[in-house]
């Protein structure tokens, strides 16, 4: 099926705008976008991409922005459910999932429910709910299309193969700003080091993510929801260089690999023509410039998160709810200066094991995701 027609969901967030720049290079229509307080920006995509439908989340920038675009065909939806709704009413081929958070997971639901095609960035969507999102998937024989540069290093590994030939799903991370740092070192850090990717350049909540080795955890759950796997055959590997995204081993050991500059511009593009390729958007890899590849174990003594991504999934349930929630909240208190990691560390792990339930429905999970974040707040006396 070749796309011709996308809707950008969290299109002024950086996952989103490099997306509409994929768009704007493929030749592609933009029928819809969501957006969160960044209005401004907004109304430049809408006009220079002749958007039909923008939601934004808050109500009162939604009124601003509805009277700076009268002058356009584009209908503006405010309110919590605003991207959810646009998302299943665009007719568009095709919806880019760039929301941040758990706010992504109703307008991912609705997506699949209205049949078109999902290309996923909001990993929160697998994460706090993968069994039912997967589920729903299913039913409507829809496979998603990650966006996230491991996982789609690792759909492109798969086609060397069955997937009953997989011996192991390998996620490449780069280890963050802090690889190498002992507990006592954590303890002293500030949000704005942790805000300092050696390599991609994201959204703050994904940084500190990336920072604690949180976003890697979330990505073995999303990988098992994916590809069938489980947390036992699914290794994570520190390759500071992150020129591999991600590899697949598979039962005769030989490992399948996806290699390429670091650009999230190439995912998304093979999000959208999968799997065709097309011609490129991102730089063209020069081995004799990358010198070497170095490759470590990741330190789950000191970044603790990692190991509890993986017994969450394994609880199941609404484990994984709880974890992102309570994640989400220490986060925000730590980049407010309120906590220190070692403290989020453990705000998050007791309210994730405290906070959840063996269902997993759309209520289950929010309810999980609320009792969570309330846990973490009185760990840590309310920041």
């Amino acid at each position: 099926m070749e796309i011709k027609n996308i809707d950008v969901l969290g299109a002024t967030g950086s996952v989103g705008l490099q997306a509409l720049d994929v768009a704007k290079r493929m030749n592609l229509s933009v029928g819809a976008i969501s957006c969160g307080a960044n209005t401004e920006k907004a109304e430049e995509i809408i006009r220079l991409f002749g958007v039909k439908m923008c939601a934004v989340a808050d109500e009162s920038k939604g009124k601003l922005l509805k009277a700076a675009v009268a002058d356009t065909e584009c209908k503006v939806y405010s309110g919590e459910n605003a991207a959810a709704d646009v998302a299943a009413e665009s007719r568009s081929e095709l919806s880019v999932n760039a929301i941040t958070g758990i706010a992504g997971l109703m307008p991912t639901v609705r997506i699949l429910e209205s049949g078109k095609e999902l290309a996923l960035a909001n990993k929160e969507s697998l994460v706090t709910a993968g069994r039912y999102v997967m589920a729903l998937a299913a039913e409507k024989k829809k496979e998603i299309r990650p966006v996230d540069s491991e996982h789609c290093a690792i759909r492109q590994s798969l086609r060397a193969g069955k997937r009953s030939e997989i011996k192991k799903i390998i996620l490449t991370a780069s280890g963050g700003p802090f690889f190498g740092y002992t507990k006592e070192q954590l303890a002293e850090v500030t949000a704005e080091q942790a805000l300092r990717h050696p390599t991609w350049k994201m959204g703050q909540k994904i940084t500190i993510d990336s920072a604690t080795l949180m976003n890697k955890g979330f990505e073995i759950i999303e990988a098992c929801h994916l590809f069938g796997t489980d947390t036992e055959n699914t290794e994570v590997i520190i390759h500071r260089e992150s020129i591999i995204h991600s590899m697949v081993e598979y039962k005769d050991n030989m490992i399948m690999a996806q290699l390429g500059v670091p650009d999230m511009r190439s995912c998304i593009q093979y999000a959208i023509t999968a799997p065709e390729r097309c011609e490129a958007v991102s730089g063209e890899l020069d081995f004799a410039s990358v010198s070497k590849m170095t490759f470590f174990k990741p330190d789950e003594e000191t970044f603790p998160l990692l190991r509890l991504a993986k017994e969450a999934y394994r609880r199941g349930g609404s484990c994984g709810a709880a974890l992102n929630g309570a994640n989400e909240a220490a986060v925000s208190m730590f980049l407010r200066g309120k906590i220190t990691l070692p403290a989020l560390f453990e705000a998050v792990e007791k309210a994730t094991l405290e906070s959840y339930t063996d269902g997993w429905s759309p209520d289950a999970v929010f309810e999980a995701d609320r009792k969570a974040r309330a846990a973490v707040l009185r760990y840590t006396n309310g920041g």
